[in-house]
């Protein structure tokens, strides 16, 4: 048994400074290049990094704006990472094949996976669709012949379900910011103890972790001491 890392590329040019925050809205609600030179997917390719020097695998769930760029794509097929759909517009199945096609185009690969972007409170850009309704992602996901569905919740003691047409749904997950985990009962330590003997998924936000030192060494300590998976 294993952490199943998933890790959710949220924005494009991280939080701060105030210019980066300001990309990341430009690229969300209209359109920017994809510029490394300005902090493209930073946070990622560092903890991608990170990562594959431990030997650990993860699910990488990418938006509309923040496919990945080359040089991220080599060192996620480096790692052997799996890349999915982190769904914005979630209105319909239309939207929803939509945004997979979006994705597939880029990739040039089927894509296998996917999470939903926010839980069902705020409005995150203008492409974003708020309510947060498990129960129609994984039906188009059984419609589209996908493997994985992770959700939001955030009770990590929820066993993952299987469903028909071979998709795998984990409902919850471990929050390692505690923003949205209950961080009395959820500690890191728990996750070390009871990810030995079943899957859990450990959910994350780059641009989150970086910024905090706490969270930096969690996350190297979980990548370093347990072993990850990925659904073959």
């Amino acid at each position: 048994m294993a952490l199943v890392i998933r890790i959710d590329v949220d924005r494009p040019y991280g939080r701060a400074p105030l210019v980066r925050h300001l990309l990341s809205r430009i690229s969300s609600d209209l359109y920017f290049p994809r510029v490394e030179r300005f902090g493209y997917l930073s946070e990622l390719r560092t903890m991608v990094e990170w990562m594959n020097e431990a030997g650990a695998r993860s699910y990488i769930f990418f938006r509309r704006c923040t496919l990945p760029s080359d040089s991220i794509l080599e060192a996620l097929a480096s790692g052997r990472h799996e890349i999915g759909l982190h769904l914005e517009d979630s209105r319909s199945l239309d939207t929803f094949l939509a945004e997979k096609a979006l994705l597939e185009l880029h990739l040039k690969t089927k894509v296998n996976s996917m999470s939903k972007h926010g839980s069902g409170g705020a409005k995150y850009g203008f492409h974003h669709y708020a309510p947060y309704e498990p129960e129609r992602y994984i039906d188009w996901a059984q419609k589209a012949s996908m493997r994985l569905f992770l959700g939001n919740l955030e009770n990590p003691t929820l066993e993952p379900v299987h469903v028909s047409n071979g998709l795998l749904t984990f409902p919850s997950a471990f929050w390692l910011e505690p923003y949205w985990r209950d961080t009395k009962k959820f500690t890191v330590p728990w996750l070390m103890e009871h990810s030995r003997h079943r899957d859990i998924v450990l959910l994350l936000h780059p641009e989150n972790v970086l910024a905090d030192e706490a969270l930096v060494a969690d996350f190297k300590k979980l990548i370093s001491s347990l072993e990850s998976r990925i659904f073959e």
